[in-house]
């Protein structure tokens, strides 16, 4: 754990990435080879350290090859964004706390949200999982061109049609799973159906995993998928169910909606996500809710994810 003041200060930033990068000791990032020595120090960043590697004899530095390389705010300044981010800040806040300018953010924080959607492990569920679908308002907020043309211009705070949505109607479903007690999955998808759910749950669920889930007709084939499956039934008014008499009512799917009122606080204060940028959110989302830390530690793993 780091103290956050410390990051103003360009020597502690770099010592602080040297250490996530290399704990073992620095190495080619080109060959992975050990066999470097220092090559003296970068011309304008003086904290950013040289070296050479004796094995492929290409030069590289502290930040080569990250997503940090190659820009022109410190090194400091993406750090400070990226802790701000994981408070989940919205890009205007962002601006303001590091006083600079707020499409300078927008670039900052867009790139640091699709590398970590690039690098997002993907684990594998099992025992007691539920899965279940929330839909957003997701239009194409800075791209007029994907419009449909006769659209009407939306009012009252982006409200969307009512009943189930798509992609195409500018209300995408996010389907999500969720181990009870572990870790939680979510996809932005075209639209709900069997044959696009199928794939998702299939690579992340361990086969003969007992699924929870409501009496929506796509989940009706998990048994023929080889699942097993056990449903409760909201439109009777029931939330959870105690079917072994045992006192306690295991067949419920209300982990998953916690989950979903969690993301949508997460995504309220970005006001207007378009559905290109959507699954980036979902991506730095999914990573909190499955580190379940805030603050400095949520720091820590971002970069290590991240480099």
């Amino acid at each position: 754990m780091i103290n956050i003041k410390q990051l103003v200060n360009d020597e502690q930033c770099y010592q602080f990435i040297r250490q996530r990068r290399w704990p073992d000791g620095v190495s080619c990032p080109h060959c992975q080879s050990q066999q470097v020595e220092g090559n003296g120090n970068h011309q304008k960043q003086i904290a950013r350290k040289r070296y050479r590697c004796l094995a492929c004899h290409r030069g590289f530095d502290d930040l080569t090859l990250t997503i940090f390389s190659g820009h022109h705010q410190p090194l400091k300044v993406w750090i400070l964004c990226l802790y701000f981010m994981g408070l989940n800040l919205s890009n205007q806040q962002i601006a303001q706390e590091l006083d600079i300018n707020k499409d300078d953010v927008q670039k900052m924080t867009s790139q640091l949200r699709e590398s970590i959607f690039a690098r997002l492990p993907v684990p594998q569920l099992s025992g007691a999982v539920e899965a279940d679908e929330v839909y957003v308002v997701a239009g194409h907020k800075g791209n007029p061109e994907a419009v449909k043309k006769g659209r009407k211009g939306r009012r009252n705070r982006l409200k969307g049609a009512r009943g189930r949505g798509t992609l195409e109607k500018e209300k995408p479903p996010i389907f999500g799973l969720v181990e009870r007690g572990g870790q939680v999955i979510i996809r932005m998808l075209e639209n709900v159906k069997q044959k696009t759910i199928s794939p998702i749950i299939k690579q992340i669920v361990n086969t003969d995993t007992l699924i929870y889930t409501d009496e929506y007709n796509i989940y009706s084939r998990l048994k023929s998928w080889g699942y097993q499956h056990k449903t409760v039934c909201h439109g009777k008014g029931e939330y959870a169910r105690d079917e072994d008499r045992d006192g306690f009512h295991e067949v419920h799917v209300n982990t998953i909606e916690g989950c979903w009122s969690l993301l949508r606080s997460w995504l309220r204060p970005h006001r207007g996500i378009s559905q290109e940028k959507l699954p980036f959110y979902l991506a730095l989302f999914e990573f909190v809710y499955n580190i379940k830390c805030r603050g400095k530690s949520l720091l820590n793993d971002l970069i290590e994810l991240l480099i």
